[in-house]
């Protein structure tokens, strides 16, 4: 690994520690806040949809702008537009203004989504058959949102109700966080796209972009997109729900960032082990493996009701997003150059952030209408179809043409 490599590294891996606080907030938060600024219990999932669709309609546009400008200003552009959104969020909670809070939250989503691109800039500077690995190592400073939980946001909930303006200061610590993740992603140089085309193996830049629609149906794609979308779009449906189901449940507002917390822990902690278990043994397996897990701790939220039992089954819902979301990035990323990269990747997230907040909709209408349970087994059941689905399926030789060791 070339210094230049290294420092970039630990600077993005920087920027997500920073981005992780304000994700611990909207993952908590955005289910509540929405809901306690109406008072309609009915819309408990337009919080997390809001933040989820701003995220799917910014991420196309900045992957582009991406490929054209490079990496970095587009992602400092989605640090400042975060400090922004948490205030208009806090600003909307003080004054309980219903559209001053869902402005704030289209901005945090749009945000959350440009920053998250950061892990195709990490991919990108790596050699091919090290890649998941530099996704992994760049995505664990994200593992930090589990400490900023009970360290920092839930002593703060600790003497204080799910009210609008009780939920205003929480939403404010947000600015800081984005500020700090400004400053760091402004030292990361050079910009990473200039550094993936010293690899030989990367493909002929000189060579116009290919449209869209042929990125999409080129061979691997198809199946590494469906993992993509289906993996961030049940953990984030489910995720963005779980406050909500956990007062619910008769539980503290304050434990809900001791849930999520863990669940960060299973989405980061292991992931530093995760990429070199996919460069080992394959992304196609990833993909099968983690969207299983995913189910299975779906479906474990019917049967664990407690503090214990749920953080446990949103800690495995963490880690099979982990498996499948960091095998489809670097599968995307192998099968792309560095000029179509951006467009490739924000076009993932944007039909996986459009999905999330479909399902986070219909989520609370179905948590509303028929209990966890219902949402539970509905959850388990859309990670479970495509995990069946890419198992049943050729792997079409992907990670055999791109990495020696499957």
């Amino acid at each position: 690994m070339s210094p230049e490599v290294r420092r970039n590294a630990f600077l993005l891996c920087g920027g997500l520690i920073c981005n992780s606080g304000m994700f611990q907030l909207a993952a908590a938060l955005s289910s509540l806040t929405l809901v306690a600024v109406t008072g309609i219990s009915g819309i408990l999932g337009l919080g997390p949809a809001i933040f989820l669709l701003a995220g799917a309609i910014a991420v196309g546009p900045a992957g582009r702008l991406m490929d054209r400008v490079g990496r970095m200003p587009v992602i400092r552009s989605g640090f400042l537009l975060g400090g922004v959104g948490c205030a208009v969020v806090s600003g909307g909670c003080r004054f309980s203004s219903a559209p001053l809070v869902a402005l704030g939250l289209g901005l945090v989503g749009a945000a959350g989504a440009i920053v998250q691109l950061s892990r195709a800039a990490a991919a990108e500077m790596f050699p091919p058959e090290r890649r998941a690995r530099g996704i992994s190592f760049v995505l664990f400073g994200a593992v930090s949102g589990a400490i900023w939980g009970p360290v920092l946001f839930g002593p703060l909930f600790g003497s204080r109700e799910a009210t609008a303006h009780a939920l205003a200061w929480p939403w404010l610590l947000g600015v800081p966080f984005m500020a700090a993740g400004f400053l760091i992603a402004s030292r990361v140089r050079p910009d990473p796209k200039e550094l993936a085309r010293a690899y030989p193996d990367e493909h002929d830049d000189a060579v116009p972009p290919a449209p869209l629609r042929e990125l999409v149906a080129r061979p691997g794609v198809p199946a590494a997109l469906l993992g993509a979308v289906a993996s961030f779009a049940v953990m984030a449906g489910v995720m963005n729900l779980a406050g909500y189901v956990a007062v619910g449940r008769g539980h503290h507002e304050g434990d809900v960032f001791t849930m999520i917390s863990l669940h960060i822990v299973g989405m980061y902690g292991l992931v530093l082990v995760v990429g070199d278990l996919i460069d080992r043994f394959g992304r196609h397996r990833a993909l099968v493996a983690g969207l299983l897990l995913m189910a299975g701790s779906n479906a474990a939220l019917s049967w664990f009701g407690g503090v214990g039992g749920m953080s446990l089954a949103l800690l495995g819902l963490g880690l099979g997003w982990n498996f499948s979301y960091v095998a489809a990035t670097t599968e995307l990323v192998a099968r792309s150059s560095p000029s179509e990269r951006g467009r490739l990747v924000g076009f993932s997230d944007f039909v996986s952030s459009f999905v999330a907040a479909g399902l986070a909709l219909l989520g609370g209408v179905v948590y509303t209408a028929w209990g966890v349970t219902a949402l539970a087994f509905a959850a388990a059941s859309l990670a479970a179809l495509p995990a069946l689905w890419l198992f049943i399926r050729p792997a079409v030789q992907a990670d055999a043409a791109l990495s020696p060791a499957e």
